[in-house]
């Protein structure tokens, strides 16, 4: 911890996906209270590959909640980004000057992005004009070694301070799980699942599909975050979440009308 990082006027909103009880969160609010007041406000249970889904047709609670007398924040019965749309309108003192959402158990490179509600978390903040950073560790398990995904925080929140992001960009952090061998700068890879559903029966003797498939890759580069991973080297990607195809979009001038 290198003391001149920390400002107490300084609030950082903390969130995940993997729930508030997630070691994930609780190595995250670590970093964070290194740079400054935490807050953290996540959902009360596993919301993995939620994406950006909000809640709409039903009420959102929330209740408070204390971890082993270390952590303490507020739970919401609600996704991800839900967490970080209610932080901005209700939950906090003040408005946060960073969001970090993480640390997930579980890749977030490639294809995975947009699943992610890891990731959906850091764009919502974006999206409301906060610096943002989504944090992943590859390891799935949850006694999996997180420094190395401590130490990308760290450094991505720095270039953050020291760096003026620009608007509707977030940072997407993915590490290793054990200590940081190095951290790059790296690009999307274009990827797919192949899937299969597996087709089983209960005990009822009703019908059901059981989700399986591998991961694959249609890009080629060694700036790709999936082989920087591979690699064993921390990545960070900018992100955004404007979908529109601008190389496309500016080619296009044909006649619409039939």
């Amino acid at each position: 911890m290198n003391s001149n990082d920390f400002d107490a006027d300084r609030l950082i909103l903390v969130c995940n996906d993997d729930g508030i009880f997630s070691p994930g969160i609780r190595a995250l609010a670590e970093v964070a209270k290194e740079f400054g007041e935490i807050a953290v406000i996540a959902p009360d249970r596993q919301q993995s590959a939620v994406g950006h889904s909000i809640t709409v047709s039903d009420p959102l609670r929330v209740t408070p909640f204390q971890i082993d007398s270390q952590m303490e924040g507020q739970a919401v019965n609600g996704t991800p980004a839900d967490c970080v749309k209610l932080a901005h309108d209700k939950l906090m003192k003040r408005k946060p000057d960073l969001v970090l959402s993480g640390i997930n158990h579980g890749s977030n490179a490639g294809i995975n992005i947009i699943y992610s509600g890891t990731v959906s978390a850091a764009t919502e903040a974006t999206i409301l004009g906060y610096p943002a950073i989504a944090v992943s560790c590859t390891e799935f398990s949850e006694s999996a070694d997180l420094a190395g995904a401590q130490e990308a925080t760290r450094r991505a929140i720095r270039y953050i301070l020291r760096n003026t992001l620009p608007p509707g960009i977030t940072l997407n952090v993915n590490a290793p799980a054990g200590p940081l061998k190095g951290m790059k700068w790296a690009r999307q890879a274009n990827s797919r699942y192949v899937e299969e559903f597996e087709g089983r029966v209960d005990p009822h003797n009703k019908p059901y599909f059981w989700i399986t498939g591998r991961l694959e890759i249609l890009d080629e580069g060694e700036d790709l975050d999936l082989n920087v991973l591979k690699k064993g080297y921390a990545t960070i990607t900018p992100i955004q979440y404007d979908l529109t195809a601008h190389g496309f979009y500016r080619e296009q001038h044909g006649d619409l009308e039939g």
